[in-house]
């Protein structure tokens, strides 16, 4: 992967240091992204829950408050789906998940992701992955890069930072 080097004068008591940072990118390990990838769906399934409650509450399917409550709950999981997949993920590189578990879609050329691209690896590329019976997602382990089927028909990877800081006396 590719290396990024930053430095930085802080201030400090005493005598003068300097501190450079170095960020690393790595490649993510297979079980944080899997633990990034829960998050995203514990996020989806609990308005489904909720709606699903409230619409119990009101009479279930027998009255139409309590339909149309489940309905609007399937549209606002449909919407945060498309806003969560498909835009934060094209416009920085996250998703829920991945912002909580500190991982990032890139390029494999380093570059951010595109709004376009992440469509193609979210909703052409995961359902790719299911119906192969889970093997595109298992892809990952063997792969010397740990792409993954979608990253592979994104041309993405899912990289974390890690970053050193490194003090010496001036």
């Amino acid at each position: 992967m590719t290396q990024i080097e930053g430095s930085a004068l802080l201030p400090d008591k005493g005598a003068r240091r300097r501190r450079r940072v170095k960020v690393h990118k790595t490649r993510a390990p297979f079980s944080l992204r899997c633990g990034a990838l829960l998050i995203d769906y514990i996020v989806l399934v609990a308005v489904v829950a909720i709606s699903t409650l409230i619409a119990r509450t009101l009479g279930g399917g027998a009255r139409s408050a309590g339909s149309s409550t489940e309905t609007i709950g399937l549209v606002i999981v449909a919407f945060l789906a498309i806003l969560n997949f498909g835009v934060f993920a094209g416009l920085g590189g996250q998703t829920v998940g991945k912002w909580a578990t500190g991982l990032r879609i890139e390029r494999t050329s380093g570059q951010g992701l595109s709004i376009g691209r992440a469509f193609l690896r979210h909703f052409v590329g995961y359902p790719l992955s299911l119906l192969t019976f889970g093997i595109g997602f298992l892809v990952a382990v063997v792969n010397g890069r740990g792409r993954t089927l979608q990253d592979l028909i994104a041309d993405t990877v899912v990289v974390r930072d890690e970053i050193a800081v490194i003090e010496s006396n001036q």
